[in-house]
Formats: C-alpha cells, sequence, structure tokens
C-alpha cells in the first residue's frame, strides 16, 4: 500500500509531466551538489531540475500518458522538465554535458513524443523560437517586396510599350 507522502510524490510527478512541454532524463551519476546547482542555473527558468526516483516517477509518467521512457528508469535519475522553449533547456544540457561528462542524457519526450539521447543533441543545434521567427519574417518581407515590384513593373512596362506604338505609329503617319 502506497504511503501519502509516495501518492503526493506521484502527483506532484505526473503534474509536471502533464504541465510541460518536454522532459529529458538523464544520469547525473559522479556529480556534485554544486555542479547540480550551476545546472540548474543553466536551465534557467524554463525548466525545472529534479533529482527522482525511477519507481514514482515510472509510475507517474505512465500516468500521464507517457510510456516510452519505461526502459530508461534506471540507475539515477534526474528529469528536466521544460515548460519553456524545449531547444534553450536542450542547448544547456548539451552545453553543460560537454563540460561535465558524468551527465549524460538518456531519453526524453516532446509534446508527447519520445526522444533519444541524439533527438535531443539535434533539438540543441536548432536555431532559438525567436531567431526561427525573425527568420520567417524576413523571408516573408523580402517575398511581398518582391511581389510588390512583380506588381509594379506591369503597369509601367504596359505603359512603355503603349509610348512606343504611339511612337512608331507616328512614325509611320508621318512618313505617309
Amino acid at each position: 500500500m502506497p504511503t501519502p507522502n509516495k501518492a503526493a510524490s506521484v502527483a506532484e510527478l505526473t503534474d509536471a509531466f502533464q504541465s510541460s512541454n518536454a522532459a529529458v532524463l538523464t544520469e547525473y551519476r559522479g556529480l556534485t551538489v554544486a555542479q547540480l546547482k550551476t545546472l540548474r542555473r543553466a536551465l534557467g527558468e524554463n525548466a525545472q531540475y529534479a533529482v527522482v526516483k525511477n519507481t514514482l516517477t515510472k509510475i507517474a509518467a505512465n500516468q500521464a500518458g507517457i510510456t516510452a521512457l519505461d526502459d530508461h528508469f534506471a540507475g539515477p535519475t534526474a528529469v528536466a522538465f521544460v515548460t519553456g522553449d524545449p531547444v534553450e533547456s536542450a542547448k544547456a544540457l548539451r552545453d553543460f554535458a560537454k563540460e561535465n561528462p558524468n551527465l549524460i542524457i538518456k531519453a526524453g519526450v516532446l509534446d508527447g513524443k519520445a526522444l533519444s539521447a541524439d533527438d535531443i543533441k539535434k533539438l540543441a543545434d536548432l536555431e532559438s523560437r525567436e531567431v526561427l521567427l525573425a527568420k520567417l519574417a524576413g523571408a516573408l518581407k523580402g517575398k511581398q517586396s518582391q511581389a510588390a515590384s512583380l506588381f509594379q513593373a506591369l503597369p509601367s512596362k504596359l505603359v512603355r510599350t503603349v509610348d512606343a506604338l504611339r511612337a512608331k505609329q507616328a512614325e509611320q503617319g508621318g512618313a505617309e
């Protein structure tokens, strides 16, 4: 029979899985408390990094409808619950893992879809949401400028053609 503390922990973890955009499982074996504190700071306000118990977290993930992570709940596990931009959090985890090889990214989930460690590294290589939106806006603005130039060119070309025809007719009329 589960104790009230364990039931509360499962409920809290289930809520964390449901309210986050993404969750990344990591192994933190060999990291000091100071290093974990540095990692939490690196993740910023976009993510909450929590050292968890495997059994309780597996139950909570299953209650949240996430079964893809079941095989990864082994060894010392911590979860980064991402509520902001998942790219920024993936970059923070990747960069921290480069400096601290004891942090191992196991797997994750993004909007209900399972991610492997390689997928998370690919996600970290993406540009941030703001940069991608700015590039999209720039591309759309460029296309609008091209369209405006094209629409402006058509009437002016028509006017030049009509003027050329008039000049040609005036020449032919004057030559007769």
